[in-house]
């Protein structure tokens, strides 16, 4: 699932809608719609996807901005606490980078040569099934 945004528009209005279409598939039974925990880059640090994630009972790694840790110092003991994540569990978080890497190898879909909404998320979809069709033809 894609959320389509214009080229200038901020990624982290887009989080919940993003995290309201994840589905977790399992061994048995309908797929999972709540992830044991989320990885993002600081751009999604704010306090209402923190909140959201809080309230599904999902565990954030979310590094905390420069900005957001000097305005909670500033504050002093009012500012709260500093804002804790899996530095492990975020090293993982690269395998998503790696996956914008290969999607955007496809010319036309990192230029975003398709003006037309309809025709660039195709191109997308299209990136992905041969993604997929050459994992699963892999001999490694």
């Amino acid at each position: 699932m894609f959320v389509l945004t214009p080229g200038q528009a901020a990624d982290c209005p887009q989080f919940i809608a993003v995290m309201d279409t994840i589905r977790v598939p399992g061994p048995v039974g309908r797929p999972r719609t709540r992830p044991d925990a989320v990885a993002a880059d600081k751009a999604y640090s704010s306090r209402a996807n923190r909140a959201y994630l809080r309230k599904r009972h999902v565990k954030a790694v979310i590094p905390e901005k420069k900005d957001q840790a000097a305005n909670r110092r500033k504050k002093g003991s009012r500012g709260g606490r500093p804002v804790g994540y899996d530095s492990d569990l975020y090293k993982e978080r690269n395998t998503v980078e790696r996956c914008f890497q290969k999607i955007k190898t496809w010319r036309g879909l990192a230029t975003r040569y398709d003006k037309a909404p309809e025709s660039y998320e195709a191109g997308l979809y299209l990136r992905g099934s041969v993604m997929w069709l050459r994992l699963l033809t892999s001999t490694t």
